[in-house]
């Protein structure tokens, strides 16, 4: 059982750097050890069994010497098609891997999800990586997640045009409000809590749109206005930064009976952190437009939730019930009380 363990080991370790060679080229005894996180000694040795097996490996000598493979060679990994591809490079792009400890076999499958694609496509599928950010902020260990569900060609639509590089008109459904068309640059993609956002600027001003609200979408053929480079993660935690402390939105904290938390996750902007109390019930920070929404969306729920924070909406909400019970009180007599 050893021995074939230690042979499959070291057989991904030989394709892993015939890889690295097709798609770096020319590279050191050291950079190779570095990145397949072994010994320069144990590497020689992988070179000399590679030119055994016939894998056309040469040595180059002097200071910006080192190993390369001839021109020409290709591995093959077929069944794959670009979308496929996208998908693999995406979803183990983040911390998926690191969190069940697969970080070393995720680089040499990303290796090979990479090589399989056409040359032309490479360079798109390495841009595409940062226009898609999954989970930012998400323990996947432990998260609860009800996900948004939005049509595929609504998402496909957005997705191209994310990815192209070009504009987008889409017909968005804010909260109370009449739906609009709006024709913005995207940016990239988002999911926190398998809740979709699409990051985008409209004339030049960041926005932040959730996917569940774009009724309609379509690409249009004009460049988008936006960087080349985007560290999407840093603009996802700025915006949230924004999101939760700018303007008249407000960030509320929910205790809430978990049968319920549709009704509440959909009438909310975003929910920004869930967990579940000792009790089987959830609490969640979710965001509104405005006091009034807020208001009014733990209204509905009635004895099934409670705002734990802020105190003015503890007390709006206070006063409301108290209003209805002075309403509909009634006298010992059991006559009713009026309240004129």
């Amino acid at each position: 059982m050893y021995f074939w363990h230690s042979f499959r080991v070291r057989a991904d370790r030989l394709v892993s750097l015939v890889l690295l060679l097709r798609q770096r080229g020319r590279l050191s005894a050291a950079t190779l050890a570095r990145e397949l996180e072994v010994s320069t000694r144990t590497v020689l040795r992988d070179i000399e069994a590679l030119s055994a097996a016939g894998v056309p490996v040469y040595a180059e000598r002097g200071r910006h010497g080192g190993f390369a493979l001839l021109p020409g060679f290709q591995t093959e990994l077929t069944g794959l098609n670009h979308d496929e591809a996208l998908a693999l490079l995406v979803a183990g792009s983040r911390r998926g891997a690191q969190a069940f400890g697969l970080g070393s076999a995720l680089a040499s499958a990303m290796l090979k999800v990479v090589d399989a694609l056409p040359e032309s496509s490479r360079d798109i599928a390495a841009g595409a990586i940062e226009r898609l950010l999954i989970d930012p902020e998400t323990d996947l260990l432990s998260r609860r997640l009800v996900a948004d569900e939005v049509p595929e060609r609504i998402v496909a639509e957005i997705r191209r045009a994310v990815l192209a590089g070009h504009r987008l008109r889409i017909r968005y459904a804010a909260v109370g409000r009449a739906p609009q068309w709006r024709t913005v640059d995207p940016i990239g993609l988002v999911t926190v809590r398998e809740q979709g956002y699409l990051l985008a600027t409209r004339s030049g001003a960041d926005r932040t749109y959730r996917l569940s609200r774009v009724l309609a979408a379509e690409e249009l053929a004009e460049a988008a206005q936006r960087p080349d480079r985007v560290d999407l993660d840093r603009a996802w935690q700025d915006r949230s930064t924004r999101f939760r402390t700018g303007g008249d939105q407000v960030l509320v904290l929910v205790r809430l009976d978990p049968r319920r938390r549709e009704d509440l996750v959909g009438t909310a902007l975003a929910v920004l952190a869930e967990e579940a109390d000792a009790d089987g019930w959830l609490r969640l920070e979710v965001t509104f437009q405005d006091r009034r929404h807020a208001e009014w969306a733990l209204w509905q729920l009635g004895t099934n939730a409670e705002a734990l924070a802020p105190q003015w909406l503890r007390g709006a909400l206070r006063d409301r019930a108290a209003a209805i019970v002075t309403r509909y009180e009634v006298s010992p007599a059991g006559t009713v009380v009026a309240d004129h």
